[in-house]
């Protein structure tokens, strides 16, 4: 049962909502794994439009950085997205700017927790944005996040079964 898919691809390019289609047809009652941080009020509306888009057929979990904590032996499961999952080990809140983790250091923790989520026997849909696309930032804490999340983006779609890239809502199988 055990199987990776990424679905990847721009902001609004319908990626979540293929994701959940995708979901439901593999299994009746999928997990939803919702990794942002809540920063204000216009995310939180994102946030309750997309768990209103859901029914009652879907386990909402929220978890902001250990996905491992959760036993999905058995499930297909959402995880939307590996951009706010990135975030979350590149922003510690908890933690002065001046002791942020590096990019190298985030990028072996979200790898070693990625490794250890994905080693339960279930399906796994990852959601997340090709962020990198439009070009380079002049603003150097943008160009090292796009680093960690283009480099977090590449060990995901190596490991995984199947790549989806979503252009304007049409899914193009990568690999």
């Amino acid at each position: 049962m055990k199987k990776i898919i990424l679905i990847t691809g721009g902001q609004r390019s319908g990626k979540s909502q293929y994701a959940e289609q995708l979901a439901l047809s593999l299994s009746p009652h999928p997990v939803y794994v919702a990794t942002a941080h809540i920063w204000d009020e216009e995310f939180r509306q994102r946030v309750q439009k997309h768990q209103e888009r859901r029914g009652q057929q879907w386990t909402n979990i929220e978890e902001e950085r250990l996905l491992s904590r959760h036993d999905l032996t058995g499930r297909v499961a959402v995880i939307d997205c590996i951009t706010l999952w990135c975030t979350n080990f590149f922003f510690d809140r908890h933690k002065p700017d001046w002791e942020q983790p590096s990019v190298d250091q985030a990028l072996e923790a979200v790898k070693q927790e990625f490794d250890k989520f994905t080693a339960q026997d279930a399906s796994f849909i990852f959601v997340t944005n090709e962020i990198g696309s439009g070009g380079v930032s002049t603003d150097a804490i943008q160009r090292r996040f796009t680093d960690l999340e283009g480099w977090m983006n590449q060990y995901v779609a190596s490991k995984a079964d199947e790549v989806i890239l979503m252009v304007s809502g049409i899914p193009v199988k990568i690999k």
